[in-house]
């Protein structure tokens, strides 16, 4: 079952998180998600599977410029996880099926997503669920 994450769901979704964005703690994530769940642009999804949480995706409405797209907002997918154990059952096709609804209904015609360079994984996902390739980019940064 996949539902769409509510106030009472934080502690299970920055639990997830946390196995996604290893370098942020569970607390850190619970409060950054209380405060994107309040504002409507953006939503959550948890898969279940016989009552346990496997997987939670993160998406939202975006407003500015999305590389390889032409309208506004833009559906764009911010995180998706599924646990090991759990994986290659369609929990993440569930999930991004979720998310996709979710933006449809909310006055988008295109859905986006982003990973990096070295994540094969995750290209090899998006590939499968027919997003199309448009820019790669590497970013840098330096202190003054």
């Amino acid at each position: 079952m996949v539902k769409s994450a509510e106030d009472n769901d934080l502690e299970v979704l920055a639990n997830l998180a946390a196995l996604l964005w290893q370098n942020h703690s569970v607390e850190d994530l619970f409060h950054e998600f209380s405060g994107i769940m309040s504002d409507g642009e953006s939503r959550f999804f948890l898969k279940y599977e016989k009552n346990i949480p496997v997987g939670f995706a993160q998406c939202q409405l975006r407003h500015d410029y999305v590389e390889g797209t032409s309208t506004t907002p833009v559906g764009y997918l911010e995180g998706i996880f599924v646990k090991e154990g759990y994986r290659n059952k369609g929990y993440a096709k569930e999930l991004l099926d979720a998310c996709e609804t979710w933006a449809k209904r909310n006055g988008c015609y295109e859905f986006a997503s982003d990973c990096e360079i070295g994540n094969t994984s995750s290209f090899c996902f998006h590939k499968a669920m027919n997003f199309k390739e448009v820019n790669r980019v590497i970013c840098f940064t330096k202190r003054l």
